[in-house]
């Protein structure tokens, strides 16, 4: 399945809440969201009783927008969290916020996860000193992820650097704004993921 190119607004507008895919844009009142509060289409602002497995789908298409994974992508991760001891739902997330360009994104190098995806594939994210240009990438306790050398001055990086100096860090990560570099101390707890998700909802959706 390919990846979505559309409008990001007509995304979170799908959904009913704002799943800042779009940066700095999605602080302001230029959101969409902020706009049209309400589906995007001729008959978005029709009031619809949607079923049990409406709500499933919609809150696992939600988790699967704000992370801009394709579904076989998706898919494969939850099987995978599944095999894994302890709660899948939390496991899910867990592997998810392990990815590369989130880390990137969380670490306040990129002002959104799709520039975050861009920044990982055209070279400028070092791990424990070797460049990897995988997106999909999952870190491990202990790595260093950092900008290279030649990266640091990249306008868009200084300007998301300087937006996010006010953005709470999660706890399992470490930053040194200084030399632009991440350190993963630990593995994400259920605490430090943001995203506005019931991932139980999403367990039952996949165990059908």
């Amino acid at each position: 399945m390919a990846r979505y190119v559309g409008p990001r607004c007509r995304q979170c507008r799908r959904e009913g809440i704002k799943l800042y895919l779009k940066g700095e844009r999605c602080y302001t009142t230029k959101c969409g969201v902020e706009r049209r509060a309400y589906p995007p289409g001729d008959h978005g602002q029709m009031r619809r009783k949607m079923s049990n497995y409406g709500i499933q789908l919609r809150e696992k298409q939600k988790l699967r927008k704000i992370y801009g994974l394709n579904e076989l992508q998706f898919k494969n991760y939850f099987r995978r969290a599944e095999r894994q001891k302890g709660v899948s739902g939390e496991n899910f997330l867990r592997i998810l916020e392990r990815r590369l360009d989130n880390v990137v994104f969380r670490l306040g190098f990129c002002s959104s996860r799709s520039q975050a995806r861009m920044f990982v594939r055209h070279g400028h994210v070092l791990v424990n000193g070797k460049k990897v240009d995988i997106p999909s990438f999952l870190v491990r306790a202990g790595e260093v992820v950092q900008v290279s050398e030649g990266s640091k001055q990249i306008p868009e990086l200084l300007h998301a650097v300087e937006v996010s100096k006010g953005r709470k860090l999660p706890s399992w990560l470490e930053l040194d704004a200084v030399k632009l570099e991440g350190k993963i101390i630990g593995l994400p707890v259920r605490e430090d993921i943001d995203a506005p998700i019931n991932e139980q909802l999403i367990v039952e959706f996949y165990s059908k």
